[in-house]
């Protein structure tokens, strides 16, 4: 009894350091963006409440339209998820429950655009985006070469690998085509795989600067992440307070990634997707 309660606190005190040390950055970045003046010491971490104040937020705000920013990055990171969740699912469901020429050659193929970094495509699609299709300076132009995600698609092949066939096969006896298969049968089976990458997939444009920097310059389009290295880089030192503004960015920036965590967690479990099939 006493060796298992002190394997069980030890653990206990090993999850809690782990979470302290995963944790501290976020809550520094809060608390540095409301310090008035800059504390770098340890002591820093502790505040004395006189030291805090929300001119940080106004201070960057002034600078960088944090609403504008804020919509622009919705519009931007929401088309690439719908974009990866729509093509991602149909085409997970393709590779994964029908049977056609070519499936496994599709498949090999969506395996090695993995091994391909995108920082080796940007020039090439940015020729391409903005010289060819002329979508510079425009929502579009940002979120296209985002909107297919290969990983998504893989993730859901997966998911709709592990779903038994005699789901598909009773639906079909039944006189149900793919599509109600796909919707009615199949989505309500993987919707821990649609949240996951609706999370994972919303923190990579949410946080991207580079593309949306090389498509447009106009500051009425970009994204918060784009604002606040603009900022960064050339307005910063300008502010009473730059190290409190970059952080008071940083903090909103975080926020609805955060926000988003905390609502879909809840639901990243795994199905028991044997449960409809009897026996």
């Amino acid at each position: 009894m006493r060796r298992a309660l002190g394997s069980k606190i030890a653990l206990y005190i090993v999850l809690a350091l782990g979470a302290v040390a995963f944790l501290f950055p976020f809550y520094y970045m809060l608390v540095g963006s409301f310090q008035s003046n800059v504390d770098p010491t340890v002591a820093g971490a502790f505040p004395n409440p006189a030291n805090l104040t929300t001119a940080n937020y106004t201070a960057i705000n002034e600078r960088v339209n944090l609403l504008q920013g804020l919509a622009n990055s919705g519009i931007f990171a929401g088309g690439v998820v719908l974009g990866t969740v729509v093509f991602g699912v149909l085409a997970g469901y393709s590779l994964a429950v029908l049977q056609w020429r070519g499936r496994q050659a599709t498949f090999a193929l969506a395996l090695f655009v993995q091994v391909v970094p995108f920082q080796l495509l940007m020039i090439p699609l940015y020729v391409m985006i903005a010289r060819d299709y002329g979508l510079s300076d425009s929502y579009l132009g940002m979120i296209l070469p985002f909107f297919i995600n290969s990983t998504a698609v893989l993730i859901f092949r997966q998911y709709f690998l592990q779903l038994p066939r005699e789901l598909f096969d009773a639906a079909r006896i039944d006189g149900a085509k793919e599509f109600r298969l796909l919707w009615s049968v199949a989505l309500p089976l993987v919707r821990p795989a649609i949240l996951t990458a609706v999370l994972l997939t919303f923190i990579g444009p949410w946080n991207e600067f580079l593309w949306p920097f090389l498509i447009t310059k106009n500051a009425a389009l970009q994204p918060l992440a784009v604002s606040l290295a603009n900022f960064i880089s050339n307005v910063a030192a300008s502010t009473a307070n730059p190290f409190g503004a970059m952080m008071a960015g940083a903090a909103v920036l975080a926020a609805p990634v955060v926000v988003l965590f905390i609502i879909f967690q809840r639901y990243f479990t795994t199905n028991d997707i044997g449960s409809g099939v009897k026996g």
